[in-house]
């Protein structure tokens, strides 16, 4: 049982590391010419807050998927729509990477949205793992503030066009 524990919580982070990896040269260029709020995180704080929260997230649903049985219909919802906020998740750093602060403001705030619907799916079947969601809401709470603001104080990337 325990390859099925490790197998979810890494899963979060294989795609993590792939939008990395092919945006690893775009985004540090761009994030560093934007104009940012004097609240922003610093650059270097990414990779270490992501791996804790990838790591939590990954974790609380494994004990989704082991609570609900496995992969059956009573899983569908509760782990379609952490399927579902994942996929934006990793979208977000294309959007970012290819200077496209609009598609990078929809898509995290649709990435909210199926993110707190996968917390109230799962606080009923599993009051730990719908828990161990709240760190990751916060960071897209604070996520979601610095996008807007970016987009608001940055008009030139607005659209994806670059300089």
């Amino acid at each position: 049982m325990w390859a099925y524990t490790v197998g979810f919580t890494v899963l979060p982070h294989v795609g993590g590391f792939l939008g990395w990896l092919m945006t690893r040269k775009e985004i540090p260029v761009l994030y560093e010419k934007l104009k940012k709020p004097s609240w922003c995180p610093p650059q270097k704080i990414f990779p270490v807050a992501w791996t804790v929260l990838y790591t939590g997230m990954g974790y609380a649903s494994y004990l989704i998927w082991n609570d609900l049985g496995g992969c059956n219909s009573k899983a569908v919802v509760p782990l379609g729509l952490y399927g579902a906020q994942l996929a934006l998740n990793w979208a977000w750093p294309h959007f970012f990477g290819a200077r496209n602060l609009k598609m990078v403001l929809v898509d995290i705030l649709c990435l909210d949205a199926l993110a707190i619907g996968t917390m109230c799916s799962w606080y009923r079947i599993n009051k730990v793992a719908a828990l161990l969601l709240v760190p990751y809401l916060g960071w897209l709470a604070m996520a979601t503030c610095l996008s807007i603001r970016i987009w608001k104080d940055n008009p030139e990337q607005k659209s994806g066009k670059s300089e």
